[in-house]
């Protein structure tokens, strides 16, 4: 069943087309990725699924019906966590939720029971108490999307949810979101970072300047990627005469510790590891690498994904 469809959708911001005749379909229980530069329009799509902008043409449904913002039961039925925390510094974690969730019409044991429900899906129920002024990034962010569950919706917004968060509750994040993915809720999903699209989602639709360019999972998005022969490698496996050496194969780049070889049309990759194994290096210290999203982003539109 379709959770989300968009037709020809679009969203203008005076001489600006942030939206050009947009067009998706978002399976129920898949977690989909909008993966775009900054400006692409990705808070824009969001912004109009949950009603906070008007469309200035097309159409959007939700689970088949037209989505009308004045129709307070289909709106609960989307939960939104925003770029931008939506909170207030000056509450605690627990407050925060029950104020949004007596927004949401929640009352009593039933709001009480749903607070201790999200507050264990972000992990924070040892921080209840705290304002949330003292919280760090990572933590105002699953409280975020701790008051987006509040109401149970069916579908969870996320947008660009890890921007400045630590690796640590990122990956909590990615967890929370899975779990919730794998329990039957739709997650569409925006961000800039490529890692995040392919670890992931099901599905990713590339979106640049208010257009959907590509759509798909990511094995078949990748086929489009033309193939190239490049291995890394770190520095340190190497001497000087042996990375000069590799010159042989290819163009040689460094990154700081790391290697970069971009092989010539006439490389094989089987000479290239015999010339390992007669120098007796280690096999594991280097790996071709696969193409990537940020590669496909780059062959399509000739720029890299966060420019």
């Amino acid at each position: 069943m379709t959770a989300l469809g968009a037709q020809c959708l679009c969203k203008n911001f005076g001489s600006v087309q942030a939206l050009s005749d947009l067009d998706l379909t978002i399976e129920s229980g898949s977690f989909f990725g909008l993966l775009g530069p900054n400006g692409a329009g990705k808070s824009t799509f969001m912004n109009i699924v949950s009603g906070f902008l008007p469309a200035d043409g097309g159409s959007l449904t939700v689970f088949g019906d037209s989505i009308n913002p004045n129709d307070l039961k289909q709106k609960k039925r989307i939960g939104l966590s925003p770029q931008h925390i939506a909170l207030y510094k000056e509450l605690s974690g627990e407050k925060n939720l029950a104020f949004f969730g007596k927004l949401y019409g929640l009352r009593g044991a039933k709001l009480n029971k749903s607070i201790d429900h999200v507050l264990d899906i972000a992990q924070l129920r040892d921080r209840r108490h705290s304002l949330v002024k003292e919280f760090s990034g990572g933590m105002k962010r699953r409280l975020n999307i701790a008051v987006a569950l509040l109401h149970e919706p069916d579908i969870l917004l996320c947008d660009e949810p890890t921007v400045g968060v630590d690796p640590q509750s990122r990956n909590a994040i990615f967890d929370t979101l899975t779990d919730l993915k794998n329990s039957g809720m739709t997650v569409v999903y925006s961000t800039h970072y490529m890692e995040e699209a392919e670890r992931l989602c099901d599905t990713i639709a590339i979106i640049d300047r208010g257009s959907i360019l590509r759509l798909g999972n990511l094995d078949t998005l990748l086929e489009e990627v033309p193939r190239t022969n490049t291995i890394s490698g770190r520095l340190h496996a190497l001497s000087e005469t042996h990375r000069e050496a590799l010159g042989q194969f290819g163009e040689i780049k460094s990154n700081g510790s790391s290697l970069h070889l971009h092989t010539n049309g006439e490389f094989q990759l089987s000479s290239f590891y015999k010339w390992i194994e007669e120098r007796e290096l280690d096999a594991r210290e280097f790996q071709v690498e696969r193409p990537t999203l940020e590669n496909l982003f780059l062959h399509i539109t000739g720029r890299d994904l966060r420019e």
